[in-house]
């Protein structure tokens, strides 16, 4: 089938889709210019993400992890929501059902309107408290070094899943009511290699979703999906939106 019938393939069951599932990553964010924080373009200061974004990291240095979160913060809040974001706002708008998860912690997705979402690696823009546990927003720039909870005064920390944690159960819980529920799973800018979103497509597909993939390149997912797409979420998310009304 030719690129221009794939993508009238992909219209065609947004606008007959009774309830629709959007998964995001990283693809989708660096059309905004969010760098990954990942592999060679994430060092800072010679760490690397997987050494900073940890709790036995934030355990033995909490002043530098939140200097890195505030390096990240500061990068972050000069970057706006791209065409993708506000063209999934739009669809979350006319869409009779919909449900948008997102392996994104940049927040981006809420500056651009979006409200029915799962930020199932937490999100930048927030602290939780490491003793009572209460999550707040937070876009203070920079936040201060070694932050205090107004509740109980215990450190807080970024409410960001790391490395070696698991999911937050309610997040788990409603990605997986979305995926099984949803007659259609846009899949896009994710590399489909980190668990459990790696996994998402084959649970929607399984519930008998049709399910379409949007990547720069194509991912261990795209012999799975329906449709794969190449291209940026920034030219190809808005395309999808033209003949729904």
């Amino acid at each position: 089938m030719a690129p221009g019938s794939d993508l009238e393939l992909v219209r065609h069951h947004l606008t007959t889709a009774r309830n629709i599932t959007v998964l995001t990553g990283a693809g989708i964010s660096a059309d905004s210019g969010v760098p990954t924080f990942r592999g060679t373009d994430g060092l800072w200061r010679n760490y690397r993400a997987e050494d900073l974004a940890t709790p036995e990291a934030f355990a033995r240095d909490p002043r530098l992890v939140w200097e890195w979160y505030n390096w990240r913060r500061e990068l972050i809040a000069t970057k706006q929501p791209n065409a993708a974001h506000l063209a999934l706002t739009e669809l979350e708008r006319r869409a009779r059902a919909f449900w948008l998860i997102t392996q994104n912690v940049d927040g981006l997705h809420r500056d651009a309107g979006s409200r029915n979402l799962s930020e199932i690696h937490g999100n930048i823009w927030r602290v939780r408290c490491t003793g009572c546990q209460a999550v707040q927003d937070n876009r203070d720039l920079p936040i201060a070094i070694l932050p205090s909870c107004p509740h109980c005064g215990s450190l807080l920390r970024p409410h960001i899943v790391w490395f070696g944690e698991s999911l937050f159960a309610a997040d788990l819980e409603q990605c997986a009511q979305a995926l099984s529920q949803c007659d259609l799973l846009l899949v896009i800018g994710t590399s489909g290699v980190v668990y459990p979103a790696a996994g998402f497509a084959s649970v929607a597909k399984d519930a008998g979703a049709f399910v379409a993939e949007i990547n720069l390149d194509p991912t261990p997912q795209s012999s799975l999906v329906d449709v794969s797409l190449q291209g940026r979420a920034k030219d190809l998310v808005p395309l999808l939106l033209d003949p729904i009304e």
